[in-house]
């Protein structure tokens, strides 16, 4: 597999991890503490502590969070380097969209006030 079409593997999954909103939920409580264990944040969420854990394996794949064994518990940290990675590529691709809607507004506008004008034109 080449570079690029490992970095979009990588980033494919780093988008589908961030897509659910059980995990979205997680990443909060993670930015807002320095760390968690899964019974922590599964007693702020509605879903099971397997669920949770489950969801904890899925941001640890991607490297979004590390755990860390202390005693008994692992505790779950934000990886802040690939949150900021994830945050910049979310900001390139909603940069990306607003220019595609603009362009279309653009477009409905002046089509609007030429209403023969077609596309093809």
């Amino acid at each position: 597999m080449n570079s690029t079409n490992q970095h979009r593997k990588v980033d494919d999954e780093l988008w589908s991890a961030i897509g659910d909103p059980t995990r979205r939920r997680m990443l909060d409580l993670l930015l807002s503490t320095d760390s968690a264990t899964a019974t922590t944040l599964g007693n702020q969420l509605p879903v099971t502590r397997q669920a949770v854990a489950k969801h904890l394996a899925v941001l640890d794949r991607v490297g979004l969070v590390h755990a860390l064994q202390v005693g008994r518990e692992r505790q779950y940290r934000l990886d802040n380097a690939q949150f900021a990675r994830a945050v910049a590529q979310l900001t390139t691709v909603g940069d990306a969209w607003d220019a595609r809607l603009n362009r279309i507004a653009r477009i409905a506008e002046a089509m609007a006030d030429h209403p023969s004008t077609s596309l093809s034109d």
